[in-house]
C-alpha cells in the first residue's frame, strides 16, 4: 500500500490513475452503461437530478453509483491519509452558477471533459469539435489566470461541515437501494420521489455493486493523484507542466485499447451513441463548459473529488451542476441526438457572457 501510494503522489501517479480510470470507464460500457459514457461526470449528474425530480425527462433518470462513489472514494482516501480539510467561503454564488452554467454548455455538448476523451476513444469524431472547444475555454481562463482573476480565500470550516458531501452522496445510494414510491398516477406511473428511466440512457447501467466499485476505486486514485482533465491542459498550456496532461493521454489510450479489445470502437462522426453532428455547438458548448471549470479551479470530476475532501467551494459548484442539469432539461436547453435544441444556443451566450463577466471583474491587483 505504501509503495503504491508513493507512486501516485509522483509524477506518475496522474499516468495509473487515468490508465486505470480509462479500462474502467471502457469496462462499464461492457457492463451495461451507455456507449462511449463509462463514467461522464455531467451526465450521471444530470440522471441524477432527474431522478431526484429536479427534471422529468424520462429517459435520463437514475441515481448513479458512479457519482456516489467518486465522492466517498476521495473521502476514504483524504481521511486515511489526513488530507480531509474542511473549507469553504470562496465566492459560493459566484462558483454556483459557474457549475450552472458548465452544466448548460456540457449538456448542449451531450458530455464532460472526461465524455469527450472517452467519446474520442470509443471512435466518435465528433468529440474532436468538443475537444477543440474545451481547449479553447481553458485558454481562455488561463488569459484571465495570467490577468489576476481570483475567486478569493477560502477559510477552515469545523469538520462536520466537511461531511455534508460525504453524506449526500451515502444518502444517493440509500435512495437507490431503497427506491421508496409514493403512488402511482391513473395510467400507473410511478410520482416519485425518486424516479428512473424505463428506456433510454437513464435505463442503461452496470450492477451496483460494480458502478459503485469502480466510482470508489477511481474517487481514491484521482484524489492521491490530483488527476485532472482540466487541469492537466492548464498546467501545460500555462505552466508547461505535463505530467498531468499524461494522465489524461493515458486516460484516453486505455480507453482506446479497451474498447478495441472489446469491439466496442466504432469509428465514425454518424450514429454515434448519446452525441450529435453539430461541430458549432459542439464546440461552442465546450468552450463555455472549458472556460467554467477553469475559472472554478477543475473539471466535473476533480470537483467532485475535492468536495470528498472536504472542500465546500467545491460542493457548492457541484450542486450548481445539480439544478442546472434541471434547468437543462425542464428549459430544452439540453441536445438531443438529433442536435441542439432551439435554446440551447442562447443559453450557451449567455453562460459565455456570465463567465467572461466574470473573469473580467473578479480580479486581484497584480502590481
Amino acid at each position: 500500500m505504501r509503495s503504491l501510494d508513493k507512486l501516485l503522489l509522483s509524477r506518475l501517479g496522474p499516468v495509473l490513475a487515468g490508465g486505470v480510470a480509462g479500462v474502467l470507464a471502457a469496462l462499464l460500457v461492457t457492463w451495461g452503461n451507455p456507449g462511449n459514457m463509462g463514467i461522464c461526470v455531467a451526465c450521471f449528474t444530470r440522471d441524477i437530478s432527474g431522478a431526484l425530480g429536479l427534471h422529468r425527462a424520462a429517459v435520463v433518470q437514475y441515481l448513479r453509483p458512479e457519482i456516489a462513489g467518486l465522492v466517498l472514494g476521495a473521502f476514504g482516501s483524504a481521511l486515511l491519509f489526513r488530507e480531509f480539510r474542511p473549507r469553504s467561503g470562496s465566492s459560493p454564488l459566484v462558483r454556483f452558477f459557474l457549475g450552472f452554467f458548465a452544466m448548460v454548455g456540457a449538456l448542449v455538448f451531450l458530455g464532460c471533459p472526461w465524455r469527450a476523451y472517452l467519446r474520442l476513444a470509443g471512435g466518435d469524431w465528433t468529440a474532436i469539435a468538443g475537444i477543440a472547444g474545451l481547449s479553447a475555454g481553458i485558454g481562455i481562463g488561463i488569459g484571465f489566470l495570467w490577468k489576476g482573476f481570483s475567486l478569493g480565500k477560502n477559510s477552515k470550516n469545523l469538520h462536520a461541515a466537511g461531511y455534508l458531501m460525504p453524506l449526500a452522496a451515502v444518502a444517493i445510494m440509500v435512495l437507490l437501494v431503497m427506491a421508496p414510491l409514493f403512488g402511482r398516477d391513473a395510467q400507473g406511473t410511478p410520482v416519485g420521489p425518486i424516479f428512473f428511466s424505463e428506456k433510454g440512457p437513464g435505463s442503461q447501467h452496470a450492477l451496483l455493486t460494480v458502478s459503485l466499485a469502480v466510482g470508489l476505486a477511481v474517487g481514491w486514485l484521482a484524489q492521491r493523484s490530483r488527476f485532472c482533465t482540466v487541469g492537466a491542459l492548464r498546467d501545460l498550456f500555462m505552466l508547461r507542466d505535463g505530467h498531468l496532461f499524461f494522465g489524461v493521454l493515458t486516460f484516453v489510450l486505455a480507453a482506446f485499447a479497451t474498447n478495441l479489445a472489446l469491439g466496442q470502437f466504432k469509428p465514425g462522426l454518424e450514429g454515434q451513441p448519446v452525441a450529435h453532428t453539430n461541430h458549432l455547438w459542439n464546440f461552442l458548448g465546450m468552450t463555455l463548459a472549458g472556460l467554467a471549470f477553469t475559472l472554478a479551479g477543475g473539471c466535473p470530476g476533480r470537483q467532485l473529488i475535492l468536495s470528498g475532501e472536504g472542500d465546500g467551494d467545491a460542493g457548492v459548484f457541484v450542486l450548481g451542476m445539480l439544478v442546472g442539469a434541471g434547468f437543462a432539461h425542464n428549459f430544452s436547453l439540453a441536445s438531443s441526438a438529433a442536435g441542439p435544441s432551439p435554446y440551447g444556443p442562447t443559453a450557451v451566450t449567455i453562460g459565455l457572457v456570465f463567465c467572461l463577466a466574470a473573469g473580467f471583474l473578479m480580479r486581484e491587483r497584480l502590481d
